[in-house]
């Protein structure tokens, strides 16, 4: 009776250690923490993953496409279980992919999207670009009555965002023959270097109506040198919705912005991981959709974030 009663014991806990579900482990690598979206996604990641009990490591790339891929074969070479990956450079993801499949782990994109074919358990969590460029220049243009001139701030030229996002507004303003695109430079999504672009073309007098920044910080830094300036009368549109961005709206001072869900996105991007962890099908591309923010819907938005 004692041999069996501790046969039962034994094989019971056999069953209880073999039930209990793994802790995966899993790598996040982020273009640049000092980026406002990006810090908005590693915060919101970082409780999603804990929420779901999986162990998690962030990495900075810091701007570097090179030590990003560096750090992603730092994560596979760890033991990682799956990397979740907001690229520096979506054209440059090849060598990431590549790791990613030798290893046979998930690889999820968030936020940006990589311009090569993906791949078995790959996925992408983000929203459309050029839906968000095409967005954000027609609320632009209605409210400049569809006519007037544009200037463009790009992000930086290295990110599929910046580019789609560019395309798709100069596809709209082409659609309406009193509008036209009179300056486009890059100033690679910071506000201090929009500070120093707008303050270039002001110096130049450059016959600005309004300008479209692919996100909000550049927004941010063309607002910031239209006021030194003195300007008021130049329209400011961004994209993201960050919370900076939404109180420039709140408070006039920015005409719109396209709100882009980084906390949507980021619980996305770790809900696909689990997906692809447990050998579920995935959908490819995860769309997040955007939302069109004025004066008039800031308030709600806001408190709902």
């Amino acid at each position: 009776m004692k041999i069996f009663t501790a046969l039962v014991l034994l094989l019971s806990s056999l069953f209880s250690v073999s039930g209990q579900a793994k802790t995966w482990q899993v790598g996040v690598a982020l273009a640049n923490f000092d980026l406002n979206f990006v810090s908005i996604l590693r915060t919101q990641m970082l409780s999603e993953l804990k929420a779901k009990g999986m162990q998690s490591q962030f990495v900075d790339a810091k701007g570097d496409v090179a030590l990003q891929v560096q750090q992603v074969d730092d994560f596979i070479n760890q033991g990682v279980d799956a990397i979740i990956l907001n690229p520096v450079d979506t054209q440059g993801v090849r060598p990431m992919i590549e790791a990613a499949r030798r290893a046979n782990i998930p690889l999820v994109f968030v936020n940006r999207k990589p311009e090569i074919k993906l791949l078995a358990r790959m996925a992408y969590v983000g929203s459309d670009s050029a839906l968000g460029g095409e967005m954000q220049m027609e609320a632009l243009a209605k409210r400049m009555e569809h006519r007037g001139n544009v200037a463009i701030l790009m992000g930086a030229l290295s990110n599929e965002e910046a580019r789609e996002r560019t395309r798709a507004a100069e596809k709209v303003i082409g659609k309406y023959p009193q509008m036209k695109v009179v300056e486009k430079q890059t100033a690679r999504w910071q506000r201090n270097e929009a500070v120093d672009v707008v303050s270039g073309w002001l110096l130049n007098n450059s016959p600005i109506d309004a300008i479209a920044a692919n996100n909000d910080e550049m927004a941010i830094g063309a607002i910031m040198a239209l006021n030194q300036a003195k300007n008021k009368h130049i329209l400011v549109a961004g994209i993201d919705g960050t919370p900076d961005g939404l109180q420039f709206v709140k408070n006039g001072m920015m005409a719109l912005t396209i709100f882009q869900d980084a906390k949507v996105q980021a619980t996305g991007a770790v809900q696909v991981t689990q997906t692809l962890l447990e050998n579920q099908p995935a959908e490819a591309f995860n769309w997040v959709p955007y939302k069109v923010v004025t004066a008039e819907n800031v308030a709600a938005i806001a408190a709902a974030r």
